[in-house]
């Protein structure tokens, strides 16, 4: 695992945090945050995962 792989991993974790806990106090804008926290941390483990492959084939 390389370190995209994972900081966009922990990314992923703490935006699910913050989405469900806007949800839960009715906080949109919290809410709103965590989805982008956590959609920019899968696109950032994308990447790693690409970046993994991508050394893998050469």
């Amino acid at each position: 695992m390389n370190k995209d792989q994972v900081k966009g991993r922990v990314e992923e974790v703490k935006g699910k945090v913050k989405e469900v806990a806007g949800d839960l106090v009715g906080n949109k804008s919290l809410e709103v945050e965590g989805l982008v926290q956590k959609t920019t941390g899968k696109i950032q483990a994308g990447l790693g995962d690409a970046k993994s492959e991508a050394k893998k084939t050469l």
